[in-house]
Formats: structure tokens, sequence, C-alpha cells
């Protein structure tokens, strides 16, 4: 194996799990729970990247779109109707775009109090093959439009389905964002290394991301809703130790149908009567983080 294959790329310090200073919650929860609902925009014909396609068919795919399109006409309202009744608050991963295309969901979103941070424009353009010039116009461009829109100055960011290039990192932290959503590495916050700022991975998850259960695992409904469950009751567990965090990403067009939704609301109702979970947004959870872990070091 070569010296390049070996190399560490030195994004976070290893820090094994049971080593760890202890992490306090308020009023003495365990686990800190955030959903992260999706609120994305889709476009039916995207320009071609090179180096993957959008659709897994030819341009344009009407099904897809239409599929996803049902998130913003029927999903979010059903789902975050749930969320509201059970008292869990969103941080939303938005596709800035949606602020233009379809600002009746991110006005209900801000209405309930949600947190905003940044999914890239479109959910259908990647950043593989970005220069720096046009990555940094992305991020000016969620800035400036998130906070048009909702007042909010946006701190967080998920990249477009999940695409990066190796200088993403190092820019969302030089224009002040502090936490990042695109680290899959642990059930705690983590210091990021970055070469100006400070940066924290909040734990996000695709172990139990809805778009994961459904399309990658084949779960039904009930299954699904049973994953959420283990999964709180094990990190509530173990948050006794020291807080742990709990993630819940979801798209609307999945877990906003109707055959799904009834489970989705057993996973609510169990966490919010359980008395371990501080439901929170993700933007407190890193402050909470970030109060207790002082500077990190450089």
């Amino acid at each position: 194996m070569s010296e390049a294959q070996k190399a560490d790329p030195g994004l976070y310090d290893f820090q094994r799990y049971r080593d760890r200073p202890k992490l306090v919650w308020p009023e003495g929860k365990t686990c800190a729970v955030w959903i992260a609902p999706n609120l994305e925009f889709y476009e039916i014909d995207p320009p071609a990247n090179p180096h993957r396609k959008s659709w897994t068919k030819p341009h344009p795919d009407v099904v897809g779109y239409a599929h996803r399109d049902h998130a913003n006409r029927v999903g979010h309202w059903r789902m975050a109707d749930m969320m509201s009744k059970y008292g869990f608050p969103g941080s939303v991963s938005l596709s800035v775009a949606l602020c233009d295309h379809i600002p009746e969901v991110v006005e209900d979103a801000a209405a309930r109090g949600w947190e905003f941070f940044s999914h890239g424009i479109y959910n259908t353009r990647y950043s593989y093959g970005m220069d720096e010039r046009q990555e940094r116009a992305i991020i000016e461009d969620s800035i400036r439009t998130v906070e048009a829109a909702t007042g909010q100055r946006i701190r967080g960011w998920l990249a477009p389905a999940l695409t990066h290039t190796p200088r993403t990192l190092d820019l969302i932290a030089e224009y002040g964002l502090d936490y990042t959503c695109d680290l899959y590495h642990d059930d705690q916050p983590t210091d990021i290394k970055v070469a100006k700022g400070r940066l924290t991975a909040i734990p996000y998850s695709l172990e139990v991301n809805d778009h994961y259960g459904f399309f990658i695992y084949n779960m039904s409904p009930r299954e699904y809703a049973q994953t959420l469950i283990r999964q709180f009751d094990r990190l509530a567990e173990e948050g006794a130790r020291s807080g742990t965090v709990m993630c819940i990403p979801l798209h609307s067009y999945l877990i906003g149908q109707p055959h799904r939704i009834g489970a989705f609301e057993e996973v609510l109702r169990h966490i919010a009567d359980d008395g371990r979970a501080w439901i929170a947004r993700a933007g407190e959870i890193v402050d909470a983080y970030v109060a207790q872990t002082g500077e990190a070091v450089r």
C-alpha cells in the first residue's frame, strides 16, 4: 500500500468512545434528539454533471420529479403537523431554491420556529467538479437567500446530495458556518480541523435516514419505526455516561405518505414520553457542546 493510500485525511482526531470527557445535556437529559427534515427542490431536467447523473432515467424524469414533489404539496404538511403535535422542532436541510420556487413551504417551517441550514441550491446539482469560485458562490447564495426568506443566518451545511470537494469544510467555516452534517463517524459532536474558524460535526445519520430505511434497506413503515425506537433507547441508555445525539433525517415524500405517518407518530410519542430526550434544534446542540468543550485546538 502506498503512503498516499495510508494517509489519514486529518479531518478530526481519533478519540475512543469510552475515554471522553462527560457531556451533559440540559435538565439531566441523556440523549439530544433533533429532527432534520430535508425540504428539497429537484429539477425535472437539470444540467448534466459529468461525475454523476441526477436521475437514473433519461431526462426529463417526470416520475422521479413528481414523486418528490409530493413532499412540497402534501408530505411536508402531514409530517410537520405530526412533529408539532409532539413538540419536535425541525432543523431544516434546505434546498435553497425552494425559497424562490415554493416559498409557502419555507414560510410554514419558519412560522413553526424551525432552524434552517443549507443543503445546496438544488438537490439535482452536485459539488463534484466545482472550482473554488463556484463553490463560494453557492455558499454565498445560500447565506443571502435564506436570510432574506427567513431572517435567519444559516449556521450549518449538508452538501447537496452529500457531494463535496476537498475544500468544502474549510470554506463553510471561513464563511462563519459552525456545524456540518456531512460526517457520519460518531454519536457525539466532534471538532473538525479546518483552516479558519471552528467547525463542529453534529451527528447526522445514514443508518436511520428514511431514504436509507425505505430505499436501501427496504424496511416496512413498522420496521423503520422500530429501528428509530431501538436507536433512541440505546443512545439514551449510553448517554447516562456521556450525552449522546440522535438525528432523525427525513424526506416528507417518504415519511409523509399516508401509510407511513402512523408508524412515525409512534416514534415521536415514544421519544417524547420517555423522559430522557432533550428535544432540540441542531444549533442548540452545537452551542451546548461548544460551551462544555471550549475552544478547539488548532
